[in-house]
């Protein structure tokens, strides 16, 4: 039995489709068929806000200040990521306003929208760019930056481009919401660090769980309302596909243009392969839980999809890059 299953994995493993992923598309083939509703979705609703926080909480207790610190003299590198990915990527979304509607479905749009606020990965970031032989120091302290400053920017991307949708009523409104279910837990975490920190870097498996399992809650909970609405008789086969292209030219402008613009301004091999990965990546971590706390949860299904597709994309695609750099010979 096995045997019949190895070409399988074999094909997964060389797509860089991880577990993860699997329970991503099963989560929503789930609350496509069995949505939850009424007071089982009160009850799933809070125990998601719950897990967020706690999310949220753990990631500040993760987060090394000596690894921050160790990289903070390439400011440079950092400013060039940060406007890669709270610059550049708005700039992208904006420009595929005249094919909302025509080409894009406006509910996709809204979601295109909201990827190109969010900031960048954290985890494959770092493993991308120790991969392909980069600058890890940097990585670490860009990529966490880049996490930070999306808890204050993203709220801000999102009122200045999306007008409907959002659940507050102003920017100042989604600051504080984030601020409260956001800020507050990763404060806390590091401000705990100290005393919790040796047993969380002990445990990291365990807290993989929580980081993943809670990403599959706000999921179901999204996908449920949004199929409770009528989700799959809005969103067409070809609307799919046009997504789907639509990512991957998102995903090959940045990456081009991350590359493009660190050679211009002089960066070396590693701080380069660092700007790319960092620069053109985005959280489906971070995605989703701001994704919950912005919009209305009758809107959530279409606007994470972009993000969830985004996300396995960039996974293939770094995945290939930096097996590729890495072999590459330097001098």
């Amino acid at each position: 039995m096995s045997s019949l299953f190895a070409p399988i994995s074999a094909l997964l493993r060389r797509l860089s489709i991880d577990t993860f992923t699997l329970l991503l598309l099963c989560t929503v083939a789930l609350a496509s068929v069995l949505p939850c509703a009424g007071q089982t979705a009160v009850a799933l609703g809070k125990l998601t806000t719950f897990a967020i926080g706690l999310l949220f909480f753990l990631h500040g207790a993760k987060l090394s200040r000596d690894a921050l610190v160790s990289g903070l003299t390439h400011w440079r590198l950092h400013l060039l990521v940060l406007a890669s990915t709270f610059v550049m990527f708005p700039l992208l979304g904006l420009a595929m306003k005249p094919l909302a509607g025509p080409v894009i479905a406006p509910e996709l749009y809204v979601g295109i929208l909201f990827l190109c606020t969010l900031p960048s990965t954290v985890q494959s970031s770092i493993a991308f760019t120790s991969m392909a032989r980069g600058n890890v120091a940097a990585a670490v302290c860009s990529a966490s930056a880049s996490n930070f400053v999306g808890i204050f920017v993203t709220p801000l991307l999102v009122s200045l481009l999306i007008v409907r949708g959002a659940a507050g009523g102003s920017s100042l409104d989604a600051v504080l919401t984030i601020v409260e279910q956001l800020l507050l837990p990763f404060l806390a975490g590091q401000f705990l660090r100290p005393w919790i920190g040796a047993w969380v870097d002990r445990h990291k498996p365990m807290l993989k769980i929580v980081d993943q399992g809670s990403i599959l809650l706000v999921v179901y909970t999204a996908f449920s309302e949004s199929v409770n609405e009528g989700l799959w008789h809005k969103l067409s086969g070809e609307a799919l596909l046009v997504l789907l292209v639509v990512n991957c030219v998102l995903l090959a402008v940045a990456l081009g243009v991350a590359r493009w613009t660190s050679r211009r301004l002089g960066f070396n091999r590693e701080d380069e392969i660092t700007i790319i990965f960092c620069g053109s990546k985005k959280s489906l971590a971070s995605g989703v839980p701001m994704a919950k706390v912005l919009f209305a949860p009758s809107a959530l299904g279409m606007v994470i999809l972009p993000v969830m597709l985004f996300h396995q994309i960039q996974l293939m695609v770094c995945a290939v890059l930096a097996q590729k750099w890495g072999r590459e010979p330097r001098p």
